[in-house]
């Protein structure tokens, strides 16, 4: 990766990071309805990822997924509209936080349900498969889903089937409020369940973008090339709490403090500085993302509620919500 396509990469995280923030500071005043979930600290994963993935591969995320839809194409104007509930949020205030969408980019979902969104990349794979597009369907998910009965389906299948799958456990090393370590019989939740299925399953540092696109790379051309799919247990770890309402005052501090020292920005800068990159330069690209959220958050706050007559409109594929039989 040469240094002009790194600095693109950490520029998308620091934007990912102001939007984050910004969707924290939005909730403390009252502005955003509901929880969120946020995903400050696993940027390096999405980011990583999608610059691995061609623009018509497909991505499934969790109800953390903030970071996903952004970097498949999202604003950040239109995803904080949409967790302010206004008419040009990105799915017009009808899916909030959890369920962010873009389906022009492919990016198709972050899914509430653990798991649930794990057979639905697998039907993605096999429709991609049966029309030899050549595109790879990514299902992201955190390690708690790894005890989902889904996730074992959802392997077994797309191992049967040979299906051009990737399977992304973002391991943040707790399932909501529990220890993933405290309630797995394996130390690598899925990683270490993959060969059962006969399928890879790899871990990578998910706090590290290069490592991560490099690894996405690799395993996205094995699946391209009809070898099948593989599991990639990216390790990282959330700046705050499972939800706005959980403190996370269980983690042990001494391990967020550890955690805090490896931080996926800090990383990508750090190798930006070591390859030769004016530290000036790297300074601009976070104004740059604090300029984009600034002016993010004021459209957001400006435009106008959603019409309660679009409450009825994209149900169904042709865009209305009459029932057929």
């Amino acid at each position: 990766m040469d240094t002009a396509e790194l600095l693109a990469l950490y520029e998308q995280m620091a934007l990912i990071r102001r939007a984050e923030k910004a969707a924290h500071d939005l909730f403390l005043q009252g502005l955003v309805k509901g929880t969120t979930h946020l995903a400050a600290g696993h940027e390096a994963i999405a980011v990583g990822a999608s610059a691995a993935l061609r623009g018509d591969d497909y991505v499934f995320a969790t109800y953390r997924g903030h970071h996903h839809a952004m970097a498949r194409g999202a604003t950040p104007e239109e995803c904080l509209a949409e967790l302010m509930s206004r008419a040009t949020g990105l799915c017009k205030a009808k899916g909030g936080s959890m369920h962010l969408t873009k389906a022009a980019t492919n990016m198709l979902g972050s899914y509430a349900i653990v798991g649930a969104h794990l057979p639905m990349a697998v039907g993605a794979a096999w429709s991609a498969k049966l029309r030899g597009t050549g595109q790879l369907a990514v299902a992201f998910f955190g390690d708690g889903a790894t005890n989902i009965g889904a996730f074992h389906e959802a392997l077994n299948l797309a191992a049967v089937w040979k299906l051009p799958a990737l399977f992304v456990c973002e391991n943040n090393l707790y399932m909501e409020y529990t220890p993933i370590a405290d309630v797995t019989a394996v130390p690598r939740p899925a990683a270490d369940r993959a060969p059962a299925y006969g399928i890879p399953g790899e871990v990578v540092d998910g706090n590290d973008v290069v490592a991560v696109q490099e690894t996405v790379a690799r395993l996205a051309r094995r699946a391209r090339a009809g070898d099948g799919p593989a599991v990639l247990e990216a390790e990282t770890y959330r700046h705050f709490g499972h939800s706005r309402t959980d403190p996370a005052t269980y983690r042990p501090a001494e391990e967020v403090q550890r955690w805090l020292k490896h931080d996926p920005l800090d990383i990508a800068r750090g190798r930006l500085i070591e390859a030769g990159v004016p530290e000036d330069t790297v300074t601009a690209a976070d104004e740059r993302a604090q300029t984009v959220v600034r002016e993010a958050v004021e459209a957001a706050r400006n435009a106008p509620p959603p019409d309660p007559r679009e409450a009825f409109t994209d149900v169904w594929a042709d865009g209305g919500a009459a029932w057929r039989t």
